[in-house]
């Protein structure tokens, strides 16, 4: 169970670093997209975004302080999902590409939170391995 659960961490964490990367590689490029969707100062928004993808990554990859993690992917998600995925507003191809990315945001949101039942220290985590103090 421990090593299905660690599998998971590193798929996870693995996704939202992939992701976090492809906001700075990709800048300009995201930086338009976001722009044309209407969202004010789209660069900076972008290179938050791809900040807080890379904490919520690198803390699920290595069960590095979780509940940070946690946080910060919650942060990303609940906005990004609402701003940039607005199916209702579409129509044609743009609505079924908006409402499938609305829905895969809300079930990795459901999953991000389902983290936070885990106790903690996590399994094969570098907390453990640092003897990181827990506040209890």
């Amino acid at each position: 169970m421990r090593e299905t659960f660690l599998l998971g961490r590193v798929l996870a964490g693995g996704y939202f670093i992939y992701s976090g990367v492809k906001h700075f590689v990709d800048l300009p490029a995201m930086s338009g997209y976001v722009a044309h969707k209407g969202i004010p100062m789209p660069t900076a928004a972008v290179v938050v975004a791809g900040v807080l993808l890379l904490i919520g990554g690198v803390s699920f990859l290595f069960g590095l302080v979780p509940k940070l993690g946690i946080v910060a992917l919650t942060l990303f998600l609940v906005p990004v999902t609402l701003l940039m995925h607005p199916f209702w507003r579409e129509q044609g191809a743009a609505r079924m590409m908006d409402l499938l990315n609305f829905t895969k945001n809300v079930g990795l949101l459901g999953a991000v939170l389902m983290a936070w039942a885990v106790p903690e220290p996590w399994p094969f985590s570098v907390d453990t391995r640092l003897h990181v103090p827990r506040r209890v």
